[in-house]
């Protein structure tokens, strides 16, 4: 039986394909929404295209929203991306490549598409685990948005309620990546990369590169990222 219509954020990379598999194996149908925002890793939604064909989605929104004209982070600006950090530093501070306020204006939209597809589920594999330090992939910002969701919207004032969920937000990397396996996500068609090289392979180097390469090893599982240089772990 279905659990009614879902607005899944999907990136393209490991945990928000994941988050739109799970929710299609928890009998959710499937709407997914992505963002072309000026992103210097604009494979990802090449990638994020793959995923939805093959989870098998009602319909994948591509909305483009401009966030290089605001600029600011290393992802969206003539920033260079941090490299070779270590792991015991990535997420204990906010770091340049975080998007100002890109979480709060990717949900904004999600839940606008939500209210005209009639879902009253918003899912978004925000993770406070193995994650680089971004505000907005916090508990306390996924309740404060849903909060305000519940009040913002005609949906919401008609007592119908809009939930806004972040299903993998306490799992690890390796956890997430077992999960996707058991769904049968192929990770060869994800991508995580902040700066790919010209011809389309992962650096290697940034964070988003060393916590998926260290996600597989964790995992026991081979890593199927093609990379110009072998992460170091």
């Amino acid at each position: 039986m279905s659990r009614g219509k879902a607005v899944v954020l999907l990136s393209g990379g490991i945990d928000s394909s994941t988050t739109l598999a799970a929710a299609g194996a928890d009998g959710y149908e499937l709407y997914a929404i992505s963002f072309d925002y000026g992103q210097r890793h604009r494979l990802e939604l090449e990638s994020a295209g793959k995923i939805a064909l093959a989870v098998g989605v009602q319909k994948h929104l591509v909305m483009s929203v401009d966030l290089a004209l605001i600029g600011g982070s290393a992802l969206t600006d003539q920033i260079a991306v941090p490299k070779n950090r270590s792991l015991d530093t990535i997420g204990s501070d906010i770091p340049i490549t975080y998007v100002p306020a890109r979480n709060t204006i990717f949900l904004s939209l999600a839940l606008a598409w939500a209210e005209v597809a009639g879902a009253r589920h918003i899912l978004i594999g925000a993770n406070a685990v193995d994650y680089s330090g971004y505000p907005d992939c916090r508990p306390e910002f996924i309740y404060a948005f849903e909060s305000m969701a519940n009040l913002a919207t005609r949906r919401g004032v008609a007592g119908e309620g809009i939930e806004i969920r972040a299903p993998l937000m306490e799992l690890t990397k390796a956890e997430i990546i077992r999960r996707g396996l058991e769904l049968g996500l192929d990770y060869a068609m994800t991508f995580s990369c902040y700066d790919p090289t010209d011809d389309g392979l992962s650096c290697g180097e940034c964070d988003s590169c060393r916590l998926r390469h260290r996600g597989f090893l964790d995992a026991e599982i081979a890593d199927p990222t093609k990379y110009a240089v072998t992460p170091r772990v």
